[in-house]
C-alpha cells in the first residue's frame, strides 16, 4: 500500500479558493450538465446507425421449445435477428456465480427476460420484426415469493442448486448462546422490507459499432464498472479484449444498477457484429424496471440480548432475500447482510443465518448501502423497543455501545477511525432531542438511527494480482497536467475529487488540469464505482501519482535553477530558490525542462489494500471487510395525519462521519441524496408483481420523493482523520441511507403509539392500524 500524508495538515480557509481539499468546490463535470451540453449514451451522434430492439418473454417460467425469427428476417430494412444461439456462454458480475445468459437458453426465468433482439433501418422496421418473431413453450410452474420457491416440491429455477437456494450463509462469532444467557432482557422480532429500484434518472442505452476489416468493438455504455463490461463482451463474444473499447460517456445515476454487467450491452456488441456496423440500443423507462438489479425484498428475524443497563450481549438474526431469477451480486449481498451486523457498536456476540433464494422475478443485485440497509432497519428498530422497556433514550443506550478505534470486530473487520459519538452528539443538540423527543404530541414525532458503510471492497472481484486503483498523470509540452483515469464519476462527484487532490499535492492552478476518464484505449484500468470505493482508493492513486509527479518537476525546477533539489522553494505555479528568493521560474520552465530529453511524461499512481484489511479467514470473511467506515447518526421530525395516513417528514438532522471532507458541499450533496433515497423506500417505493409481471414499471405509478416532499435537511460533518484514507477521507454517500429508515419508523412511533415494522409504511397501513386502535378502544369503552 501506498502510504497517505499522515503530516497533512488542513490548509488556512483562505487558500481554499485554490481549490484542493476541503474546498468547497463545483462539481468539474457541472458546467456540462446543467447547460444541456454534456453528452450522454442516447445522445452520441452515431449517423445511419441501426435501431436495436429486444424482444422480451410475457412467461414468468417456461421451457423454450422454439423461437422462430424465419418471418422478422425476411422482412425488408431488417438486417440482422439473434437469438439465444447466438452466444452459448453464461455470464455474471461473480465470475462463480456466472448463470444468466444475454439471451435466454432453453428456459425463461421471468417475464421480461430477453428472448431475442433485431437490428432494422428504423425503429417501425425493428418493431415490425419483433412482432413477427414467434414463440413456442412449455410453461413451468412460477415462484414469485421466497416461501413459495423453497417449497418441498417446487421446481428448480436451475438444476445445481437445490431448494432454489442461490447461497446460505451461516457463521457464529463469540458466544450467542452465553451471551443471551447474560442478557436481561432478550426480545426478537420479525421485519419484513419490500423490494425496490433504483430508479436513475437516464434510462439505459447502449451504441456499438463493429469494425468489419479489422474485427474489432467499440461500445459506448451507461455502465459504472467499465472494467466489467469489458471483461464480459469478450467472454460472450469470445474476442480478444485486446480488440474491444470501451467507452463511458456522462452517466445520469447508477446507485448499483449499472455496476453489474447488463445483458442489453451485450446484445448490443451482439448485434453490431451480426448486422456488420453500429447500433443503437436505448432502453425504455419499463425496461429498466425488468434489467432491474435493485434491492431485494427481505424477510428479517432478528434477535437481541441487553443487560439492564443497556448494553448489548448477543445477536441473532435469520434473513431471507427473494433474489430473482439469476446469481448476479447475490451471493455478496447476503454475505453482507450479515457481516455488517458488526463494524457500528460493540457487540460480542452474533450468530446470523441467511439465504438467498431464486424466484421468478426479475435480478436483484447491488443498491447503494448494498446488503447493510434492511438489516440496519431491523437492527436499529428492535434495539429502539428495547432501549423503551429499559427506559433507556435511544441516543444513551448507543453511547453505551460505541466502540473506541482502532480496533477488530468479531469477524475480523478493522476499524481504523471512529465518529460515531461526536455524531450523536450534534444529533441530540441540534434536534433539541432531550426537551423534544416524546413531547411533541399527537400526530408529531421525533426518532433516531444510526448507520455505516463500507469505504471500498477491501478486496476485488476479480483477483488479478493489479493495484486496486491506478491513476495516471500526464505532462506535455503545453503545460497542462492531464489526469487520466477508469474511475466512473456518475453523478456522485469523484472527478473531482480526484481533480482536487492532484491539485492539492502539485499546489498548481485548478486550470492547468484536465481530466479524461473511462476509455479503455486511453485511461488505465478501474475496479469501477461500487461500494463507496473511489474517494478512498482511487483518492489514495491519485495522490501517490501527484508526489512521484511532483518529484519530477522538483528535480526539473532544480536543474533549471541550478541549485539542489533540497534548495528548492515549490510554490505549484512555480519555483525559486530558498537561497536567493529573487531566483525564480514560472511552471511553464519547470515543465519544458521536464521534458528535456523525454518529450511526454506520464506517471503512474496505484493504492491496494494491504492483506490484513481484507476479512477474516472464515469463508465469505473478504465481505463487509474495507480500510474504513463512514459513520452517521440522524433524527427525523415527521407529523402524521392518522386520518388520511400521509407522513410528512419535516425536518431531518444527519451527521456524517467521512474521515475528512475533501470536498464539504459534495459531502453535503452526497448526505442529502441518501436521505432521499431513504424516504422514497421508507414511505413509499415497493416492486409489486401480479402473477410475475411489475406492475409499475414507470416513474408515476412507481412512487419516489420529489422536490416537494423534501424537507429541510440539515447536514453536519464529522472529521474523524483516518489515517488510512486521502488526507484522512472516508465515504460519504452509503452510510446515511439506512438509518434513515428506522429513524423515521421510531418518529411514526413517537407520533402515534406504534411500531412499523414493515416496509414502507404506506398511507394504506398507517389507515389499517388507525381503524384497528379505534375498534380496540372502542371494544375497552364496551367493556
Amino acid at each position: 500500500m501506498n502510504a497517505p500524508d499522515r503530516n497533512f495538515k488542513l490548509r488556512p480557509a483562505a487558500n481554499k479558493a485554490e481549490r484542493g481539499v476541503g474546498a468547497r468546490t463545483p462539481l468539474v463535470d457541472g458546467i456540462e450538465k446543467v447547460t444541456g451540453t454534456a453528452r450522454y449514451t442516447a445522445d452520441l451522434p452515431a449517423n445511419g446507425a441501426l435501431v436495436g430492439k429486444i424482444l422480451r418473454s410475457p412467461y414468468a417460467h417456461a421451457e423454450l421449445l422454439e423461437v422462430d425469427i424465419s418471418e422478422a428476417a425476411a422482412l425488408p430494412g431488417v438486417r440482422c435477428v439473434i437469438t439465444g444461439a447466438e452466444c452459448d456462454t453464461p455470464y455474471g458480475v461473480i465470475p462463480i456465480a456466472q448463470n444468466e445468459y444475454p439471451l435466454a437458453r432453453e428456459r425463461v426465468r421471468y417475464i421480461g427476460e430477453p428472448v431475442a433482439a433485431v437490428a432494422a433501418v428504423d425503429e417501425a422496421t425493428a418493431d415490425l420484426a419483433l412482432s413477427r418473431i414467434r414463440l413456442r413453450v412449455r410453461e413451468l410452474p412460477a415462484y414469485f415469493k421466497a416461501a413459495d420457491a423453497r417449497g418441498a416440491n417446487a421446481v428448480l429455477l436451475h438444476d445445481n442448486k437445490q431448494g432454489n437456494i442461490e447461497r446460505e450463509v451461516h457463521n457464529e462469532f463469540g458466544d450467542t448462546a452465553a451471551g443471551f444467557a447474560a442478557a436481561d432482557l432478550v426480545r426478537e422480532e420479525t421485519y419484513e422490507c419490500a423490494e425496490v429500484h433504483h430508479a436513475m434518472m437516464e434510462p439505459n442505452a447502449a451504441l456499438a459499432a463493429w469494425d468489419t476489416e479489422r474485427g474489432h468493438l467499440t461500445l459506448w455504455s451507461v455502465t459504472q464498472v467499465p472494467y466489467y463490461v469489458h471483461l464480459t463482451l469478450a467472454q460472450c463474444m469470445a474476442m480478444d479484449p485486446a480488440h474491444i473499447r470501451v467507452i463511458k460517456p456522462f452517466v445520469g445515476g447508477g446507485f448499483g444498477h449499472r455496476v453489474e454487467p447488463l445483458n442489453f450491452e451485450i446484445i448490443c456488441g451482439l448485434l453490431a457484429r451480426a448486422a456488420r456496423g453500429t447500433v443503437r440500443l436505448l432502453q425504455t423507462r419499463e425496461e429498466a424496471f425488468l434489467t432491474h438489479r435493485g434491492r431485494p425484498e427481505t424477510q428479517i428475524r432478528l434477535k437481541l440480548g441487553l443487560t439492564r443497563d443497556g448494553r448489548m450481549t448477543a445477536c441473532q438474526a435469520d434473513i431471507v432475500q427473494r433474489g430473482g431469477a439469476y446469481g448476479g451480486y447475490g451471493l455478496v449481498t447476503i454475505l453482507y447482510a450479515g457481516a455488517l451486523l458488526n463494524g457500528i457498536y460493540d457487540l460480542p456476540a452474533v450468530k446470523y443465518d441467511g439465504y438467498r433464494v431464486y424466484s421468478n422475478t426479475p435480478p436483484c443485485g447491488a443498491m447503494r448501502g448494498h446488503g447493510t440497509v434492511n438489516s440496519r432497519f431491523a437492527f436499529e428498530s428492535l434495539l429502539d423497543t428495547m432501549a423503551a422497556e429499559l427506559n433507556i433514550d435511544p441516543i444513551e443506550i448507543r453511547r453505551r455501545n460505541l466502540l473506541r478505534a482502532p480496533t477488530d470486530t468479531i469477524n475480523g473487520l478493522k476499524v481504523m477511525s471512529y465518529g460515531l459519538g461526536d455524531c450523536l452528539d450534534w444529533v441530540e443538540k441540534a434536534s433539541d432531542w432531550k426537551q423534544r423527543h416524546g413531547k411533541l404530541g399527537a400526530g408529531k414525532g421525533l426518532g433516531m438511527a444510526c448507520s455505516h458503510f463500507v469505504s471500498g471492497s477491501a478486496k476485488p472481484v476479480h483477483f488479478t494480482g493489479q493495484p486496486h486503483a491506478t491513476i495516471a498523470l500526464r505532462l506535455d509540452f503545453d503545460g497542462a497536467i492531464t489526469i487520466l483515469t477508469g474511475a466512473a464519476d456518475i453523478g456522485q462527484g469523484s472527478s473531482t475529487i480526484i481533480s482536487q487532490i492532484v491539485t492539492e499535492v502539485l499546489g498548481v492552478d485548478h486550470r492547468r488540469l484536465r481530466l479524461i476518464a473511462n476509455d479503455s484505449a486511453i485511461t488505465p484500468k478501474d475496479n469501477g464505482s461500487y461500494s463507496s470505493r473511489v474517494t478512498f482508493m482511487v483518492g489514495n492513486a491519485a495522490a501517490d501519482a501527484a508526489r512521484k509527479l511532483k518529484a519530477v518537476l522538483l528535480a526539473a525546477a532544480a536543474r533549471r535553477l541550478k541549485i539542489a533539489d533540497a534548495e528548492v522553494d515549490w510554490f505549484g505555479e512555480g519555483a525559486a530558490s530558498t537561497l536567493d528568493p529573487d531566483r525564480h521560474i514560472p511552471f511553464e520552465e519547470i515543465a519544458e525542462e521536464a521534458l528535456v530529453g523525454v518529450g511526454m511524461l506520464t506517471v503512474n499512481g496505484t493504492f491496494t489494500c494491504p492483506i490484513e484489511f481484507q476479512g477474516g479467514k472464515q469463508r465469505g470473511g473478504a465481505v463487509g471487510s474495507t480500510m474504513g467506515f463512514s459513520y452517521a447518526a440522524q433524527a427525523v421530525e415527521v407529523s402524521v395525519d392518522p386520518d388520511l395516513g400521509k407522513i410528512r417528514v419535516d425536518k431531518v438532522w444527519a451527521a456524517i462521519d467521512c474521515g475528512f471532507a475533501i470536498n464539504p458541499m459534495s459531502v453535503e450533496g452526497q448526505v442529502q441524496g441518501a436521505i432521499w433515497m431513504g424516504m422514497g423506500q421508507a414511505m413509499y417505493e415497493e416492486t409489486v408483481y401480479e402473477n410475475g409481471r411489475h406492475r409499475a414499471t414507470n416513474m408515476i405509478d412507481y412512487r419516489v420523493p420529489t422536490i416537494v416532499d423534501s424537507p429541510e435537511i440539515e447536514v453536519h460533518i464529522v472529521e474523524s482523520m483516518d489515517p488510512n484514507g486521502p488526507f484522512g477521507a472516508k465515504e460519504a454517500s452509503e452510510g446515511p441511507l439506512s438509518g434513515f429508515l428506522s429513524a423515521l419508523a421510531a418518529a411514526v412511533e413517537d407520533a402515534t403509539g406504534h411500531r412499523y415494522r414493515m416496509l414502507p409504511i404506506t398511507p394504506e397501513k398507517i389507515f389499517a392500524v388507525r381503524q384497528q386502535q379505534i375498534a380496540d378502544a372502542n371494544q375497552g369503552t364496551a367493556l
